[in-house]
């Protein structure tokens, strides 16, 4: 399973996908706003909410918006400004215990 993660700013929607790309489940939460550590618990909590009710683990993908500076590591140009500067592509993957991958959530749409 795959569980896809919509990080805005004024919510945060989660996704389960099958192996064979079907939707298994969707849900949909308010973003705290201005909050970068409440951001982080919710997007964790997401995920472990999508995994209970499904009944199994999936890998993570997160669009954010703004990019991962290659040279710091830090979030930079997102519209969701408690974000920037802040080490989102470290912090989330210690709390899910996981690999995690981002990407810039325009260039999520425009692949989608």
């Amino acid at each position: 399973m795959r569980i896809g993660i919509d990080l805005g700013g004024t919510k945060i929607a989660g996704i389960a996908i099958a192996d064979d790309g079907s939707e298994r489940l969707r849900r949909r939460i308010a973003a705290p706003r201005g909050d970068y550590a409440k951001t982080l618990a919710a997007v964790a909590d997401l995920v472990h909410d999508i995994e209970r009710d499904i009944g199994a683990t999936g890998t993570v993908g997160v669009g954010i918006p703004g990019t991962i500076s290659p040279a710091t590591g830090l979030i930079k140009n997102a519209n969701s400004t408690w974000l920037i500067g802040r080490p989102l592509a470290e912090d989330l993957p210690r709390l899910l215990k996981r690999p995690v991958r981002f990407a810039n959530d325009a260039n999520c749409f425009a692949l989608s």
